[in-house]
């Protein structure tokens, strides 16, 4: 019962993440649609012990793409280059590239101190740690005593 409450307030308190999350990558943060063209996909999942966040950003070294926190928001932001040695002249492309950007609000609770971001094959996993004090703990519940004769 106690998880499934815990459960339910974590849902709720993630839904503006996921609200952010949305707008930013169908890109209402642009505002030039012919710079703004890549739309990275996403993922969040929750652990009794962090928030993961995960984006997918095929083509994109780390010196590409920057993550900074600003108070309870997570800034995303950095570009998808098209290959050196490539030219779409006299062809076609179904791949994107552009830059992106996006501002996600965090829930409360978090250590935003002891987060991290890891860039590894195409995608950047953000780990951001629940605080201590945030977790559900059990408190331990004593059985009474037996009775003491009192002495008159």
């Amino acid at each position: 019962m106690f998880i499934t409450m815990f459960a339910d307030d974590v849902c709720k308190t993630l839904d503006p993440l996921f609200r952010s999350m949305d707008r930013f990558f169908n890109g209402s943060s642009a505002s030039d649609e012919s710079e703004w063209t890549f739309t990275p996909a996403f993922e969040t999942g929750w652990t009794d012990d962090k928030l993961n966040l995960r984006v997918v950003l095929p083509g994109v070294s780390e010196k590409d793409v920057k993550a900074t926190v600003q108070g309870n928001q997570l800034l995303i932001e950095g570009e998808r280059k098209a290959p050196e040695n490539f030219s779409a002249n006299g062809g076609y492309s179904y791949l994107t590239y552009g830059k992106f950007f996006g501002a996600f609000h965090l829930p409360n609770h978090l250590d935003l101190n002891k987060m991290s971001c890891r860039l590894h094959n195409g995608v950047l996993d953000i780990e951001i740690p629940i605080d201590a004090e945030m977790k559900p703990r059990v408190i331990p519940v004593a059985g009474a005593e037996s009775p003491r004769a009192l002495a008159a």
